[in-house]
């Protein structure tokens, strides 16, 4: 755990000097790099602060050995790739893997762990970056909501949500075309990442337009869907997962601790609409999908794995609550809004790290094929 918290409090050290203000607009608005110098003294170090960041955070997550409780059924896995034997995963990540293990030998795993890693720090990163205008911030909320330790488990699942993430910035500028490219790339590690299509462009139409009496109407609808046609969602879901019907996943599973941070979101928000939201496509975007996710996580709880979708969703929060907090004029408001965030998000990095070592997460105790 002291390792943890060690590499956190390096980290947000380091990101404290960076300042990623001038690159949203460079990233979410179309034609702003046309105008732009490529290189500057800030972006210089910027970037080699990023880099480092991204180094600390990679070589913790690449050289872990043991560490999550899917990490040995990934070994299996991969020796039945290797086989040419039937598994559950997707085409993309299976190619992937012959890749690797021709590369690197049929029995080395070690590098497959490594090159998910390294990819999976790289997009969240790029996303905060590009995406935040308070990089230390976003950080911050990566860090203890415990994003980026929970990508020791479930690889291919939170490599496809920091690609999602990382498109997000596409559907914003109203480029689908890359979208869609990133969405279909990222289905083929995990095909849950189709969801993010309807959702995101659903998003971008709502942040886009004046909000009428009809639109609060149909979210209602929607809710209502959930609580009474969830018999045809389980149908649909099934028939892509049929694996969880009947499993030790298909239960009704209420997160109070999600909702609670949805909720807390949606206040904060609130409190910003005139400072903050009100002028910014980009950051009503963010608030729309985290209204979705509050839907999902009260209304869809009967979901296997709701978490599994509603992610694509709440892992916005990480991009909306800097860009809330650093719209706001200087004063004790914000002081007071940003230190009650921050106690908030510590708070739940403290209960993250207590249940780490639970045998169904299994994050903690931290090894490392160097000195294990």
């Amino acid at each position: 755990m002291l390792l943890f918290l060690w590499v956190t409090a390096l980290t947000l050290t380091l990101a404290f000097f960076v300042n990623s203000r001038g690159e949203v607009q460079l990233h979410t608005v179309p034609g702003s790099r046309r105008t732009h110098p490529l290189w500057t003294r800030g972006r210089a170090l910027n970037a080699a602060l990023c880099l480092a960041v991204y180094l600390v955070l990679t070589a913790l997550s690449a050289c872990r050995i043991a560490s999550g409780n899917d990490y040995w059924e990934y070994t299996s896995m991969f020796s039945l790739i290797a086989q040419g034997r039937h598994v559950s995963s997707e085409p993309g990540f299976n190619c992937f893997v012959l890749l690797m293990q021709a590369l690197f030998g049929r029995e080395k795993y070690l590098p497959i762990f490594g090159v998910i890693s390294a990819a999976t720090v790289f997009f969240f990163l790029r996303a905060i970056y590009e995406q935040s205008e308070w990089f230390a911030g976003a950080l911050f909320l990566f860090l203890t909501g415990g994003y980026y330790f929970s990508s020791f488990n479930s690889v291919r699942y939170y490599l496809v949500l920091g690609i999602c993430l990382y498109s997000m910035k596409y559907v914003i500028r109203g480029e689908y075309g890359k979208f869609l490219l990133c969405a279909l790339a990222a289905s083929a590690f995990h095909k849950s990442a189709l969801v993010v299509i309807p959702l995101y462009l659903g998003a971008k139409l709502l942040a886009s337009v004046r909000w009428r009496p009809w639109h609060f109407a149909a979210l209602g609808v929607l809710a209502l869907s959930l609580v009474f046609g969830k018999d045809l969602y389980r149908q649909v879901i099934f028939f892509f997962y049929p694996f969880y019907e009947n499993s030790a996943f298909d239960r009704v599973d209420y997160s109070l601790a999600n909702i609670a941070k949805c909720l807390g979101t949606l206040f904060l928000s609130a409190l910003c609409y005139r400072s903050s939201l009100k002028g910014s496509v980009r950051l009503r975007f963010y608030c729309i999908l985290n209204l979705g996710g509050l839907l999902l996580y009260t209304f869809g709880a009967f979901i296997p794995e709701v978490s599994r979708v509603a992610y694509y969703l709440v892992a916005s929060q990480i991009l909306l609550i800097p860009g809330l907090l650093s719209g706001m004029e200087k004063g004790w408001l914000r002081s007071l809004l940003t230190a009650g965030t921050a106690l908030a998000f510590a708070g739940y990095f403290a209960l993250f790290l207590r249940t780490a070592y639970d045998t169904d997460i299994r994050l903690l105790p931290y090894l490392n094929w160097i000195f294990n």
